[in-house]
């Protein structure tokens, strides 16, 4: 996936993530730890987001080790997780990191290329929604982002929310359009 799909499923991931692990989720730092977690793993990409601003180490890392090689497997996540607990660094800090990187992992796994989860092993699983940079990576990053922001969002938040905008929201549970109260009209195509 590109940067900027990376980016929105980071923070969606901490927004989802925050509440279970008793973290305050709208904290900026937490978020922007958790943004930039989700961009860390393409260190290994001498030409990604990352990589442009990691340089030169990007591309020792991008020589030895390969794009979607260790840093996009489940090792990576292992030692880093080790990295950070290692040297006494808060659980505030340790966590959106790694919620962040999880999330790239999961966004890279949408694709066909796959990851290695099994990495220094060559093979590579993959549930391949879209391809990185197609017009359809937006869609699937957008029904991400809802489920995300459904499974955070309490019940009376959807409920303003749809309150506020006048339309009906998805149901995070089973993603079937929830009611519309009586006094609100239903603006989405086909449903009356």
């Amino acid at each position: 996936m590109m940067a900027g799909s990376h980016v929105a499923l980071g923070a969606a991931a901490w927004f989802a993530a925050a509440p279970h692990l008793g973290l305050p989720a709208m904290d900026p730092v937490p978020l922007g730890l958790a943004v930039v977690g989700a961009l860390l793993p393409d260190i290994d990409h001498p030409k990604s987001w990352a990589g442009k601003r990691m340089r030169p180490l990007s591309t020792i890392v991008a020589a030895i080790l390969g794009h979607r090689g260790a840093t996009h497997s489940p090792l990576a996540v292992a030692g880093c997780a080790w990295l950070l607990f290692h040297d006494g660094t808060p659980r505030a800090i340790v966590a959106p990191v790694l919620v962040g990187y999880l999330s790239h992992l999961a966004g890279d796994l949408l694709t066909p290329r796959g990851l290695r989860l099994a990495w220094p092993f060559k093979g590579t699983w993959a549930l391949p929604l879209c391809r990185s940079g197609s017009p359809f990576e937006p869609l699937v990053v957008a029904a991400l982002l809802i489920w995300a922001w459904s499974a955070a969002a309490s019940p009376q938040t959807r409920q303003s929310l749809v309150d506020a905008s006048r339309i009906c929201a998805w149901s995070g549970s089973d993603l079937v359009p929830a009611l519309c109260s009586s006094r609100h009209a239903t603006f989405l195509p086909g449903r009356g």
